[in-house]
């Protein structure tokens, strides 16, 4: 079978971060001061091999839905091994996994793992994220992947893969239209959509999730700014505003193309649903990421490719590649120990990574782990493909609130209650209503 070179992919997307203003190193600097500090690990250079006491519960606090079952099944295979019990909790899809974390914490209940984003996501949690930077796995991460969660020469979390998003198509449905020549301008795209409607096909397969047609579509726009750093703190600032931005003038003509090609009931899809359109053949393309090879999986072996998203007629597209999230180690638990000994046995060992590559079809964050093009799809292929010249991810930039702002006013935006202006507008005013308290 096909190995992939996860050493080659961890030199392309240092230099992708470079290069497209993510400088992973700086990550943390994300236009505001930290308020908390990062918490002191009370052992962290904790060798791998410690051995977790029995008759311990530990609760891993999630968000990755498309993982939940595969995660549980993990669980119980770290039981057997060890008799330490792993409960885990879901909360991601429709649900505000953030606000669910905070009145989680907030209840007394410290789960011993949870997620955040990095970046700004991370500066409420400074005072319970764990330094990781002294376990055997660290050395084998790859740089862009560790910067949003490095603070003051820390790693506050393992990061829990590489995933990477544009517009997956079906090459069946493609061919069946008549399509030869894959669209690589917005024109194109559009021509493409309306050859696609000739043939009986709905085009695009959307959803009215906030995430995904806020921070993921919005962030196409960040992205493609010509300093995307400098941009994100003009909003906060004040000093930039949107309507005003030549990106996001020609960004909104890539979003009434999906919008405007999509199926019916676009207002009432649901990220679950969205993807049982695509995986069941009843759309040709979504945009989304290597995260729902599993979900399609289930549904049918679509013959899949993936185009980088136009905004414009350049030519100069790109998908958009990050570290999906972080397993942060809860250092107020008093099963902090038995929280990295877990982690450390999902990338150490052989149950912990076939779980990481052949269930979970996770792109691994570390170069230890190499999985091979059947275990991670073609899908997770197609990602890795185009790394080389992808964008970064920057919503994580922004505080928590600011993404969901924007996904209230781009559900507004979809169903025509505001205009362009209005929607810029409105993005702005999310920005200003969380960075000003």
């Amino acid at each position: 079978m096909k190995k992939l070179s996860i050493l080659l992919a961890a030199a392309i997307l240092t230099l992708t971060a470079a290069g497209c203003g993510n400088n992973s190193n700086n990550s943390n600097n994300s236009g505001s001061e930290a308020s908390n500090k990062p918490a002191e690990s009370a052992n962290a250079t904790t060798e791998a091999t410690t051995t977790p006491k029995k008759n311990v519960t530990i609760k891993v606090f999630q968000f990755k839905v498309e993982i939940a079952d595969a995660l549980n099944r993990m669980a119980e295979e770290y039981e057997k091994e060890t008799g330490v019990k792993v409960e885990v909790e879901t909360h991601g899809g429709g649900e505000d996994y953030n606000a669910l974390l905070k009145a989680e914490i907030a209840s007394g209940s410290e789960p011993e793992i949870f997620n955040s984003e990095g970046n700004a996501a991370l500066e409420a949690y400074y005072d319970r994220a764990t330094d990781l930077s002294g376990e055997a796995w660290a050395k084998d991460v790859i740089p862009a992947a560790a910067g949003p969660a490095q603070v003051d020469g820390k790693l506050l979390g393992m990061p829990m893969n590489i995933e990477g998003y544009g517009i997956f198509y079906n090459k069946d449905l493609f061919e069946k239209a008549g399509i030869t020549t894959l669209p690589k301008t917005l024109t194109e795209l559009e021509a493409a959509a309306k050859q696609l409607e000739a043939a009986g096909i709905t085009p695009f397969s959307t959803t009215n999730e906030w995430w995904s047609i806020g921070h993921h579509t919005i962030n196409v726009a960040l992205a493609e700014q010509p300093d995307p750093i400098a941009f994100v703190n003009g909003t906060k600032d004040g000093s930039v505003n949107f309507k005003d931005n030549d990106v996001f003038k020609k960004w909104i003509n890539y979003v009434d193309v999906v919008f405007k090609y999509s199926q019916k009931d676009k207002l009432t899809t649901d990220y679950a649903t969205q993807v049982a359109n695509f995986a069941s053949g009843k759309t040709a393309m979504i945009q989304q990421g290597n995260w729902i090879q599993g979900d399609v999986d289930k549904v049918a072996k679509l013959n899949v490719g993936l185009l980088p998203i136009p905004i414009d007629d350049s030519g100069n597209a790109h998908i958009y590649t990050g570290p999906a999230n972080f397993w942060i180690v809860n250092s107020k638990s008093k099963n902090a120990e038995e929280a990295k000994a877990f982690l450390n046995w999902m990338v150490t060992s052989d149950t912990g990574k076939t779980y990481l590559t052949k269930e979970f079809k996770f792109i691994p964050a570390l170069t230890s782990i190499k999985p091979t093009a059947d275990e991670i799809g073609q899908m997770g292929v197609a990602v890795s493909e185009q790394a080389a010249t992808a964008g970064g991810w920057h919503w994580g930039r922004y505080p928590d609130g600011v993404p969901q702002g924007w996904g209230a006013a781009m559900q507004e935006y979809q169903g025509g209650s505001i205009d362009k202006d209005q929607l810029f507008d409105k993005l702005g005013k999310a920005i200003q209503e969380i960075v000003s308290k």
